[in-house]
């Protein structure tokens, strides 16, 4: 089901006119935490380090290890990264990892850390699979772990977390331009729909404008990870960043183009977490330089 007539704009989520448009059939559940309580404010975690990448932006995977150990552990509060995976995943799950493809992807140390993690963990090998790709992905799928890569997009304004999932529509291209504000409406499909149960951007070397394509005047060392179960808000602080950075670059506001409408869309229309700010607790640990948190 989707919006008749005109694109979706701006405009239209600020006179909150477009969720009385779409069938509630498209609204999804209310943001749970994974402990399945009611959530009060999204957690997200910014786990940095100024070694993980060196100089020729190099990754170090055992510094990388550290920060995804981290991650884990600070945001589920478990005491082990052990205990932290078997709170967001069992070990009957079959676990797709889906990575940024193509263009400016996940940086695959990201991807080979996860996994052995994973491993450790207790989670068969046998049991993870690759996941990024077309519909049949992620119905092979019980769990999905979201592995994007902070980055803008010339076609969507922002290409993270809302629009990790774009191959699984099978029609990619009716996502761009200001029908990114659809993207959202991948993730309740019903083959997609309530299996995320993390996701971490790779924010170690990010693109702040003219992607997909690899532009090092845009590239900079962040090296972190950003985590969290709320979709939205994980994109609503990557979407922070790129916009900060962009700021600090320009001196001044420097808006993306086109407006990155998947990420207030993703919370007004499809109910699948806050992009509200004050709804959304950042906790961040090691690295403080260009946090860019505004």
């Amino acid at each position: 089901m989707h919006h008749k007539g005109r694109p979706l704009t701006r405009r239209d989520f600020l006179r909150g006119t477009i969720g009385a448009t779409l069938g509630a059939s498209l609204l999804g559940p209310k943001f749970v935490t994974a402990g399945g309580k009611p959530a009060g404010k999204s957690l997200v975690t910014i786990v940095r380090d100024q070694k993980a990448m060196d100089a020729s932006n190099n990754v170090n995977p055992e510094v990388l290890k550290t920060m995804l150990d981290q991650t884990l552990i600070k945001f589920t509060g478990k005491k082990t990264a052990k205990e932290a995976w078997l709170s967001l995943v069992k070990p009957e799950d079959t676990i797709g990892l889906v990575p940024t493809p193509h263009l400016n992807p996940t940086h695959q140390e990201v991807v080979d850390a996860v996994k052995g993690s994973l491993i450790e963990a207790g989670i068969p090998e046998g049991k993870i699979l690759h996941a990024q790709g077309g519909p049949d992905k992620p119905k092979a799928c019980t769990a999905l772990i979201g592995l994007p890569a902070l980055k803008a997009h010339w076609l969507t304004g922002i290409g993270t977390v809302m629009k990790l999932y774009i191959l699984y529509s099978g029609k990619p291209s009716y996502y761009h331009d200001e029908s990114n504000a659809k993207l959202g409406e991948i993730w309740n499909l019903p083959f997609v729909k309530g299996k995320t149960r993390l996701v971490l951007v790779d924010a170690l070397h990010p693109l702040c404008d003219k992607g997909p394509q690899p532009d090092p005047r845009y590239k900079w060392a962040y090296n972190g990870l950003i985590a969290g179960t709320d979709p939205v808000a994980v994109d609503s602080v990557s979407l922070r960043i790129i916009t900060e950075k962009r700021k600090a670059m320009r001196g001044e506001p420097w808006p993306l183009s086109p407006p990155p409408l998947c990420v207030e869309a993703a919370d007004k229309v499809y109910k699948l977490g806050t992009s509200n700010w004050d709804k959304i607790k950042v906790e961040h640990y090691g690295w403080e330089k260009e946090l860019l948190l505004g």
